[in-house]
């Protein structure tokens, strides 16, 4: 059974640092270009970072120089490691592999829990 879980969210101080993991358990998760997504009460979920089979990263602007995103094939797992945060970047996270093409949906049809992120100022 195909799962993917988000772990590592949690409370900090504006500034602070977070790394969050996407598990991807049933499948092997290199085969799959994987993003990391957000959203925030009343926001539509964003796009936050997203890293190719090949390698190549692509963040959003507003976490541009902060948030990494890599992937650790041996471990099944993706993550996003983000530093600087704001309190605009409180939300729950979550990873998915967005399918090739712009509206084209997800690889995954079921989302995991996510995790909250939390910046206080």
């Amino acid at each position: 059974q195909v799962q993917l879980v988000e772990v590592g969210g949690g409370l900090v101080q504006a500034g602070g640092s977070l790394t969050l993991s996407c598990v991807a358990t049933g499948l092997d998760f290199s085969a799959y270009g994987v993003g990391w997504f957000r959203q925030a009460p009343g926001r539509e979920r964003e796009n936050v970072a997203y890293l190719s089979t090949t390698g190549m990263t692509l963040v959003t602007n507003s976490v541009l120089g902060r948030f990494t995103i890599s992937r650790d094939n041996t471990k099944n797992t993706v993550s996003l490691e983000m530093i600087s945060l704001k309190s605009e970047d409180t939300a729950v996270y979550y990873c998915n592999a967005p399918r090739p093409g712009s509206g084209s949906g997800f690889y995954f049809a079921s989302w995991g829990q996510g995790t909250q992120v939390t910046v206080s100022s």
